[in-house]
């Protein structure tokens, strides 16, 4: 089963203030990115840089490849059955803004073929809508058009004990 998974935010600032926000991936309370009060914290064994290991949950990886303020790339460790990697990337637009990209892209062997599109694709897919939710939200004060989990979202969380939304103010709504 081959995934491909892409999350994209246009952002209407420079580049270079995207990139701040990559580079402060895994710094514990100064992290600007990561959507920590409502998942699982992303934690590393060193700052991030190519050889860090970590992950977050159940998810573990290493950093393979690392731009300071426009690309890290994670291979996956764990779960079992996920081969690939995920990415974040910063991509500047015509327009003078950046778009911000999230990757997912593996072959899901074995156990993954069932844990992705049963499990972790729902909340795969809410935790990166948090997390450039988060990154528009720092950059510009407000968030235009927040996510919301929907019913699977919220199910998938309850059962797997992840703790709840920092926040009250957002009604979920729709399909997860």
């Amino acid at each position: 089963m081959d995934v491909y998974n892409l999350h994209e935010r246009h952002l209407p600032v420079a580049p270079g203030q995207v990139g701040a926000l990559l580079d402060s991936l895994a710094a514990g309370s100064d992290d600007l990115l990561w959507p920590r009060g409502d998942w699982p914290p992303m934690r590393l064994d060193r700052p991030l840089a190519v050889g860090a290991r970590g992950g977050h949950g159940p998810v573990r990886y290493t950093v393979e490849e690392y731009v300071p303020g426009h690309h890290v790339r994670f291979r996956f460790r764990a779960p079992r059955g996920f081969d690939g990697f995920h990415e974040f990337t910063v991509h500047p637009t015509p327009s003078g803004g950046t778009a911000l990209r999230h990757l997912l892209a593996m072959r899901g062997r074995g156990p993954a073929r069932l844990t992705w599109p049963l499990a972790f694709r729902t909340l795969h897919d809410a935790l990166l809508e948090d997390c450039l939710d988060r990154a528009e939200r720092v950059l510009t004060g407000t968030v235009a058009a927040p996510a919301r989990w929907g019913r699977r979202t919220r199910l998938l969380r309850r059962l797997f004990g992840t703790p709840g939304r920092a926040t009250t103010g957002r009604a979920p709504v729709g399909q997860g």
